[in-house]
């Protein structure tokens, strides 16, 4: 199969939805270890 000079593009497109994929992931993994994250910064301060 040859690669055209139209199809430049196509690898643009793909990095982009892997971008937005892993981004999905980080704000997904964020969301649900939001509470935990903070209780973990709220017991360092009061302890401090």
């Amino acid at each position: 199969m040859m690669f055209t000079p139209t199809e430049k593009g196509q690898g643009l497109v793909e990095y982009a939805l892997i971008l937005v994929l892993v981004a999905m992931f980080v704000l997904a993994a964020l969301t649900a270890l939001g509470p935990l994250i903070s209780d973990v910064f709220d017991n360092i301060s009061n302890t401090i």
